[in-house]
């Protein structure tokens, strides 16, 4: 038992800190409307990882993918005008497509190509290292720190239909370079689950953002926790797991609401 813990304590404390600071940004994803944005940034980020592997860039991999991050961040920037002249979910899903298929392609002539893809997507948890947590965990504290200076002011947009463009590219880009130390360990799919569903949880019981972080951080931290437990024992990915226990507590809570339906706070 004690060989187990000493295991399996890093990933999860690698999850909480995802947890913390991904709900965050989930609040106002939901509030704004644009869902996938964080699929399509954390392909954008996969995309330069691509390119760094594929050229033998192991080393600046990091480089790569914060380029494509800031890249990423400054087209988001312009999301209030570009949905303007299109539907904003089609498009982002459209730069997510583009940002996958150019990965595909470009993995396509590396000996390790399909292996390389597979851990852009589902990363690799179980074998965080405390020096990787160190650098995850001074990057959120950073990043939080950003975030409660800005905090009025980002509410402020996703409430209200402003263009206050370096507002927001201040938000996307807090946000892309959180995804860059994110996107590595975990993957885009966790990732993107780590931003939504636990928003998603709280905001089927109350609407204020407090009450919804504190229910979303208390969702993902469980779901890690077991997800990580019956990768271990069972010896199955982590990451699909956790995705999927994140998912049966929406569905269930879903249920639950619809044939007790309350008012919400």
């Amino acid at each position: 038992m004690m060989d187990a813990l000493s295991l399996l304590i890093y990933p999860f404390v690698a999850c909480v800190l995802l947890v913390l600071i991904h709900t965050y940004f989930g609040i106002h994803i939901l509030e704004r409307g644009i869902i996938f944005v964080d699929l399509c940034l954390a392909q954008l980020i996969g995309l330069g990882m691509a390119i760094s592997l594929a050229r033998g860039y192991d080393k600046e991999a990091s480089l790569f993918s914060l380029l494509f991050a800031v890249l990423g961040a400054l087209i988001l920037t312009f999301s209030r005008h570009i949905a303007r002249l299109t539907n904003i979910e089609a498009f982002i899903g459209t730069l997510y497509v583009f940002s996958l298929s150019a990965s595909i392609l470009i993995l396509e002539g590396s000996p390790h190509g399909l292996e390389e893809l597979k851990a852009i997507l589902n990363g690799n948890i179980l074998w965080v290292t405390p020096e990787e947590i160190l650098h995850m965990a001074t990057v959120y504290l950073l990043a939080g720190s950003f975030l409660i200076v800005l905090n009025r002011r980002f509410f402020e947009l996703s409430r209200r239909d402003t263009d206050r463009l370096s507002v927001e590219f201040l938000f996307f880009l807090g946000f892309a370079i959180v995804l860059v130390s994110s996107v590595r360990l975990p993957g885009v799919l966790r990732v993107f689950a780590f931003l939504v569903i636990p928003a998603l949880v709280g905001r089927l019981f109350t609407q204020r953002p407090s009450k919804i972080l504190l229910t979303g951080w208390l969702t993902g931290i469980l779901a890690s926790l077991a997800g990580i437990t019956v990768s271990y024992f069972k010896d199955l990915p982590a990451s699909p797991l956790i995705v999927l226990f994140l998912c049966c507590v929406l569905f269930v809570l879903l249920l639950f609401r619809a044939y007790c339906p309350s008012q919400k706070g």
